[in-house]
């Protein structure tokens, strides 16, 4: 049984896919998705800017390319969750304070139907399930290996006063998936310490699970990042976030 927190330090979560269009894209399914989740996500907006596309290359290798970018943004009334839509690529985003899986799992599911319906995908070219979590800790001059299982080491003779850090690794799982796991330091007020811990699953695989298999992927990616998360975390770290008995 997964553990559960009355604070969890889910800063924001995000599900991505990026399709195998099953046909060229029409700039009017940005407008047809809307009307069927305007509903609960009224309020639209258009964002331009550059962006960074990943792109699957042979040997589960990925290449990023740097491209204008064009999408539709639908948010919640509360802006606490938003759906993005570009061209072959729909994305769901929930930020603090973030609901239960259960309750995030069925919106990303019926946004996905009803793009689906829409935009008919020939299949998924890359799918992603990222946590970021923002862990806030009351010391300025921290000691990682008190909070976090794992963390950079500094070798002997070198300073250990670093202004700031950042880890990162890339776990294979299989052939089909990956989870990149991101430890960094960010920007904090006096006397407080903040740290990022970001999973992301992610599906490297292009067309290697049908669209109709989108449930059980997501349902294997967050508890494989459910699992690391707390491997990557000690009892005192824990603490901070108050688990509920």
């Amino acid at each position: 049984m997964s553990r559960k927190y009355n604070n969890p330090p889910i800063e924001e979560a995000v599900c991505d896919f990026q399709f195998v269009p099953g046909q060229p894209w029409d700039i009017t399914i940005p407008g047809l998705l809307y009307d069927k989740i305007r509903s609960y996500f009224p309020v639209k907006k258009q964002q331009i800017g550059l962006g960074v596309r990943i792109q699957p290359k042979e040997g589960g290798k990925e290449a990023h390319v740097i491209e204008t970018t064009q999408r539709m943004q639908f948010f919640r009334e509360d802006n606490k969750a938003l759906v993005q839509i570009g061209p072959d690529r729909l994305s769901i985003n929930h930020l603090r304070p973030y609901p239960k899986w259960v309750e995030f799992k069925p919106l990303i599911l019926d946004v996905l139907r009803n793009y689906v319906a829409t935009a008919a995908p020939k299949g998924f070219k890359r799918i992603g399930l990222k946590y970021v979590n923002k862990i806030e800790i009351k010391e300025k001059v921290l000691d990682l290996k008190e909070y976090f299982k794992f963390f950079p080491t500094i070798p002997e003779n070198i300073p250990k006063n670093n202004e700031g850090f950042q880890l990162r690794i890339e776990i294979p799982y299989g052939e089909r998936d990956r989870l990149l796991l991101t430890l960094g330091s960010i920007d904090s007020p006096d006397e407080v310490s903040s740290v990022l811990l970001d999973l992301d699953f992610i599906l490297i695989a292009p067309e290697s699970i049908l669209v109709e298999g989108a449930a059980e992927w997501l349902e294997e990616a967050h508890n494989n990042i459910e699992y690391v998360f707390e491997a990557c975390i000690t009892d005192k770290c824990r603490n901070l976030f108050k688990e509920e008995k």
